[in-house]
């Protein structure tokens, strides 16, 4: 039969793992029977009236300064008893603004007279140029315009360079409308 005593280290190092966990049990253990524990005494600090106030304008703070020396849970009445009593007395000064608002200003009266007003300008032309039209003569005329080096044809009712609407083909002109400022010119027929 084998105990796995084979290995000397593992076995020494098994051994004093067990060791540390029953002293660790142990204390548990015996920490557990004492009677209810007494808590530690805590300090109470005071300070002088001079050292209460913190640097310009600070608020004075009045009673005892409590340091705590555990974490114990318990309930301490005389100690709550002692921060009910405490007031605050502040300087009057609103925590919330960095500085009080300055006063709106005076309102100056009116005496500038009111300027006529002035006619719009007139729109710009239209640089579109009528220089023929062609159709039969039971059919739809349709007209040729030029603006630069483009050669538009159109019929009546059509948009031209998506701006330009034609609205009526004459024999010497045409009526044409910028869709964009509602205004109307009328083309004549160049020679060109």
């Amino acid at each position: 039969m084998r105990l796995g005593t084979e290995n000397k280290t593992k076995t020494a190092i098994a051994a004093g793992l067990l060791l540390v966990a029953g002293l660790t049990v142990y204390n548990w253990m015996s920490s557990g029977n004492d009677s209810a524990p007494t808590p530690p005494a805590t300090k109470v600090a005071t300070t002088s009236p001079a050292a209460k106030t913190s640097g310009k304008g600070g608020a004075r703070r009045t009673g005892p300064v409590i340091l705590a020396q555990s974490l114990d849970p318990t309930l301490r009445m005389d100690l709550l008893k002692t921060s009910e009593d405490v007031t605050y007395q502040g300087s009057g000064r609103d925590i919330f603004q960095n500085q009080p608002d300055p006063p709106p200003p005076i309102p100056q009266p009116i005496t500038s007279v009111m300027p006529t007003p002035q006619a719009p300008p007139p729109p710009p032309p239209i640089p579109l140029k009528f220089y023929g039209f062609s159709g039969a003569k039971s059919g739809p005329k349709q007209v040729f315009l030029s603006k630069g080096d483009d050669i538009f044809i159109a019929k009546e009712g059509q948009i031209v360079d998506r701006r330009y609407k034609i609205v009526k083909i004459g024999p010497n002109s045409v009526e044409v409308e910028d869709v964009l400022t509602n205004n109307r010119q009328t083309l004549p027929l160049t020679a060109g």
